[in-house]
C-alpha cells in the first residue's frame, strides 16, 4: 500500500510591522540575498549582517515590539574594516534575565560586547582584542550560549613562502567565555586556545557544539577531515564522512588545555588516507547536526558524533547559476530553498515530498530555538520559521493526518517509474502496477527482490563484528606506533595485517596504490605477508607449491594496474627483484601454473604472459643479476619461442652445461622442442670441437626416432666449407676438423632400423680388426749415424 501524500501550511506570523526600525529591516530583506539573519536564545531579537561592500547599514539588530525602541545600528570604529560576523550570546548569571547580549567580530580582531540595560538602547559593556598580536587576523568564528570561538591566522616564520605546508598550518583555533561582571555587566574571559597549527577551518555551531569544517584553502591533505568539539565534555571527534569513519578524542589529557592538530591526527594515523577534499557549496547546522550539500546537488547529514548518510539530492542546475541556497530541518523533513523554489524532502527517504514557488526569491529559514517569536498555537510548535520582506512565516505539517511511513520495495518502483517515463517516447503515462506486474524493465524487479530479503541491522551488526574488532585493533596499534612505542615489532605487525586485508578485498580504487605504497616503504614485511597468504613453500624435490585457494592467486594474477600503480603480480616481482632475486623464476612457473583461463586479463582484452609481465619488471630493475635471471624466466616460461630465445643466447655465451642441461630437462615435455635444441647444437658440433668433451651427454638429447641417415644429412648441412683440397693436418692455429671417430661416438646410440641400407654403415661400425702395427726398422742412414 503506498504512503498517503502530506500537504504543508504556510502561516502568516508577523508582517513585520511590530518589529523596530521594521522599514529599514524590509529593506534589507528585499535587497540583500547574502545576509547573515540570526534570531536571539529569548527569540525577540532578529540581526541582519550585510557582507562588506553593501551600502550602509552592514548590521542592524530589530526587537519585536516596535514601542521598545531598542533597535541598533552600530558605527565602525575608524580603521577597523566592517564587522566579520555577528552573534547572540547568553550569560550563565542572566538566566532570568530578557536582556540580550551581542558580540561583535571583526577581521582584525577586535571584538566588541553590546547589551540592553536599565537605559533605553544599547551599551557597549566590553572591547577586547581577541589576537595576541596584532598581525594575526580572524578568519571564521562562531557561538554558542556563553561561548565564543573563532579561527585566527597567526603570521608564520619569516622562512615560509606563501602556500607551503608551514604557512598552510599558521592557523589556530580559539575561544572566550561570556562571564557575569558586577550586578548588570558582562566580559569575556581569558582566552583559551583548542588547537595550535592547524589549517584554515570555517566555524559553524549547532546548538551545544562546534562544527569545523575544511575550506577551500585547507591544505589538500587533511581537507576531508571534519572536526566537532563538545564544550560541555572535553571532547573532540574527528570525522572523515567520505568513509564515515570517526576517532573521538579527550580535548585536554593530562591538564593540557589545548592540542597541537598535528599530534591529534597523529592519534589516528588510519582517518589520514581519507581520499578527496570535501566538496562543498553550501553547510549549515539544523537541529544538533550539519547539513552539507555539494555543487553536484548531492544533500548529506553529518551527525554531531561525526558519523554521516545521504539524504537527498537536488537541481544542480540552480546551483551552478550562483542562486542563493538555504537547507533547514523540521519534523523529519528536509527543507531546501533555492531561489524562490521550496523542496521538501523525507529525511529518511531522499523522497520529494512538496514542491512550492514562494513569491519572492530573498527568503531566509530560521532556526528553531525563539520561543517568543513562536506562536502559541500548539498547531505551530515544531514548524519552519521563514523570513522575507513579506514577513515571518510558519510552515508545517496539516494536523491530524497521519502519514504511513513507506517501504523500501515502494520507494524503488516509484524511483523506476519516474526514471523510465522521462525516457519513454510514448505518451500514455507509466504507472508502479505496470512496473510491478510487467517483465520489460527488470532492474527494478531484482532490486526489489533484493531488498525484500535484507538483513536487519542487528544481524548485520553481527556479521561485521569479526571486522570491526580486526578495524580498532588495526587502528590501536596505528596510535601505538606513531606514539614511537614497539616500533620495530610493531611496524612488522601493521604491514602483515594490513596486507592480509588489501588482498582479501577487492582491489579497485584506491586500495591498489595503497598496497604499492606498503611494498614500496616495508618490502620485506609486505613480502612475507604475501609468502603466508599464498602459503608458498618447498616440496621435497625443492619445488615451489602453493595451498591457497584459486580465488586469491586470480586476484594476484590479475591486470588489474592503474595509472602509477602496478598490479599485484608485477609488485610482487619487484619486490622479489629487490629482496630475493632466486625466488623470481620458481614463482613466475608456480604463478603460471596457478593462473586459469582468463586470468591475467586487462580492461582492455587478453594481456601478455606472465613472464612477459616478469620481463618488464625486470627490465626497469638495475640488478647485477638482470641477465641470469631473464635467461631462467625464458627458459622456465613453458613457450617454445621464449625457451628457444634463451637457448640462443646461452650458445652465443658458450655456456654449453647450461643448454644441455635445459635440454635435457625439456626434453620430455616437448618433442618439437627437443629437436630444435638438437639441431642447434649439432650445427655448433659440425663447426668446433668445443662440444667434444660434451659428446657422451649430447648424443642423450638427440631424439630417438631420428634415424642415421637424418642425423648425417643434418651434420652435413652445417659442415664448415672446405677453402682447398683436404690435408692430412689442420694448419696452425685452426679449428680441428671433425673426424671419423668423433662422428662414430655420436653415432653410438640405439637407432631405428632403416628400411634402406645405410651407405656409410661399412665405414662406421668395421667388425674386423685394425692392421697390426708396422714393426721398428733401422735404416742405413740410421745405422751408420750410430757408429759413428
Amino acid at each position: 500500500m503506498g504512503a498517503m501524500k502530506r500537504a504543508s501550511t504556510l502561516r502568516l506570523l508577523s508582517d513585520l510591522s511590530d518589529f523596530s526600525h521594521a522599514s529599514r529591516l524590509r529593506e534589507m530583506l528585499a535587497e540583500e540575498p547574502l545576509a547573515r539573519v540570526r534570531a536571539s536564545p529569548d527569540g525577540r531579537h532578529l540581526l541582519l549582517l550585510r557582507p562588506p561592500g553593501s551600502p550602509v547599514p552592514l548590521l542592524l539588530v530589530s526587537r519585536k515590539g516596535a514601542g521598545l525602541g531598542l533597535g541598533l545600528e552600530p558605527s565602525w570604529p575608524a580603521g577597523q574594516g566592517p564587522v566579520l560576523d555577528a552573534f547572540f550570546l547568553k550569560c550563565p548569571g542572566w538566566a532570568g534575565s530578557p536582556r540580550p547580549l551581542l558580540a561583535l567580530v571583526w577581521a582584525s580582531g577586535r571584538a566588541e560586547i553590546w547589551s540592553t540595560g536599565v537605559h533605553p538602547g544599547w551599551q557597549l559593556l566590553q572591547q577586547a582584542e581577541l589576537c595576541v598580536s596584532s598581525k594575526a587576523r580572524v578568519m571564521a568564528a562562531a557561538a554558542v550560549g556563553n561561548r565564543l570561538v573563532w579561527c585566527e591566522e597567526r603570521p608564520a616564520s619569516t622562512e615560509a613562502v606563501a602556500g607551503s605546508v608551514q604557512a598552510a598550518f599558521s592557523h589556530c583555533v580559539c575561544t572566550r567565555a561570556l562571564e557575569p561582571h558586577g550586578e548588570s555587566g558582562a566580559i569575556l574571559g581569558a582566552p583559551k586556545i583548542l588547537l595550535h597549527h592547524c589549517p584554515h577551518f570555517q566555524l559553524l555551531s549547532s546548538h551545544t557544539d562546534f562544527f569545523m569544517v575544511p575550506t577551500a584553502t585547507t591544505w589538500h591533505s587533511v581537507a576531508h577531515i571534519l572536526l566537532i568539539w563538545y564544550p560541555s565534555t572535553g571532547r573532540i571527534t574527528v570525522s572523515v564522512p567520505a568513509h564515515n569513519l570517526t576517532e573521538s578524542r579527550n580535548l585536554s589529557p593530562k591538564g593540557r588545555d589545548s592540542w597541537d592538530f598535528r599530534a591529534l591526527l597523529q592519534g589516528v594515523p588510519g582517518l589520514l588516507c581519507g581520499g578527496e577534499p570535501l566538496d562543498i557549496h553550501t553547510c549549515v547546522p539544523a537541529q544538533g547536526s550539519l547539513l552539507v550539500l555539494s555543487p553536484k546537488g548531492d544533500v548529506s547529514l553529518i551527525r554531531r558524533d561525526g558519523g554521516a548518510r545521504a539524504v537527498g539530492i537536488l537541481k544542480c542546475g540552480l546551483l551552478s547559476q550562483g542562486v542563493p541556497v538555504s537547507l533547514g530541518v523540521f519534523s523529519n523533513t528536509l527543507a531546501c530553498i533555492l531561489g524562490s523554489g521550496l523542496e521538501l524532502l523525507d529525511l529518511s527517504t531522499g523522497r520529494l515530498l512538496e514542491r512550492k514557488v514562494l513569491s519572492t526569491d530573498r527568503v531566509y529559514l530560521l532556526e528553531l530555538s525563539a520561543p517568543e517569536i513562536d506562536e502559541e498555537e500548539e498547531e505551530n510548535k515544531g514548524g519552519l520559521r521563514l523570513l522575507s520582506a513579506s514577513g515571518l512565516f510558519s510552515m508545517s505539517w496539516e494536523v491530524g493526518r497521519e502519514v504511513e511511513s513507506p517501504i523500501a520495495e515502494d520507494l524503488v518502483f516509484e524511483e523506476a517509474c519516474s526514471y523510465y517515463q522521462r525516457r519513454s517516447l510514448r505518451g500514455a503515462r507509466l504507472t508502479i502496477d505496470e512496473l510491478r506486474k510487467g517483465s520489460t524493465f527488470q532492474a527494478p524487479l531484482a532490486l526489489a527482490a533484493v531488498l525484500q530479503g535484507h538483513r536487519p541491522p542487528n544481524r548485520l551488526l553481527t556479521d561485521l563484528q569479526a571486522e570491526l574488532r580486526d578495524y580498532h585493533g588495526l587502528e590501536r596499534l596505528k596510535t601505538r606506533l606513531v606514539a614511537g612505542e614497539g616500533q620495530e615489532e610493531g611496524w612488522t605487525d601493521l604491514v602483515e595485517r594490513e596486507v592480509e586485508r588489501l588482498l582479501r578485498s577487492d582491489l579497485m580504487g584506491d586500495k591498489l596504490p595503497q598496497l604499492n605504497a606498503i611494498f614500496s616503504v616495508f618490502p620485506a614485511a609486505a613480502w612475507g605477508s604475501t609468502r603466508r597468504a599464498l602459503q608458498l613453500q618447498l616440496d621435497k624435490a625443492g619445488q615451489l607449491k602453493s595451498q591457497a585457494p584459486s580465488d586469491l592467486w586470480k586476484k594476484v594474477l590479475a591486470d588489474t594496474g592503474t595509472d602509477g600503480a602496478l598490479p599485484p603480480f608485477e609488485l610482487l616481482c619487484q619486490c622479489l627483484c629487490r629482496l630475493e632475486p632466486c625466488w623470481l623464476p620458481p614463482f613466475v612457473e608456480l604463478a603460471q601454473q596457478q593462473g586459469g583461463p582468463g586470468w591475467g586479463l586487462g580492461a582492455g582484452g587478453p594481456g601478455p604472459p606472465l613472464y612477459r609481465r616478469a620481463l618488464t619488471v625486470l627490465g626497469n630493475w638495475a640488478g647485477a643479476e638482470t641477465e641470469a635471471l631473464e635467461l631462467e624466466l625464458l627458459l622456465g616460461s613453458g613457450r617454445p619461442k621464449a625457451v628457444l630465445q634463451a637457448i640462443g643466447q646461452l650458445v652465443q655465451a658458450r655456456q654449453w652445461d647450461r643448454v644441455l642441461d635445459a635440454g635435457l630437462a625439456l626434453s620430455p615435455s616437448s618433442h618439437l622442442l627437443q629437436m630444435e635444441i638438437f639441431t642447434i647444437l649439432l650445427a655448433e658440433f659440425a663447426q668446433h670441437r668445443q662440444l667434444d668433451a660434451h659428446l657422451a651427454r649430447l648424443r642423450c638429447l638427440c631424439p630417438s626416432d631420428l634415424t642415421l641417415t637424418d642425423l648425417l644429412l643434418l651434420l652435413q648441412k652445417h659442415l664448415p666449407d672446405e677453402e682447398g683440397p683436404p690435408a692430412p693436418f689442420p694448419k696452425v692455429g685452426a679449428e680441428p676438423p671433425l673426424t671419423v671417430g668423433l662422428l662414430r661416438d655420436l653415432l653410438e646410440h640405439d637407432r631405428p632400423k632403416e628400411q634402406t641400407p645405410n651407405p656409410y654403415e661399412d665405414i662406421l661400425w668395421d667388425s674386423g680388426a685394425c692392421p697390426p702395427h708396422p714393426s721398428s726398422r733401422q735404416y742405413p742412414s740410421q745405422s751408420k749415424r750410430s757408429q759413428s
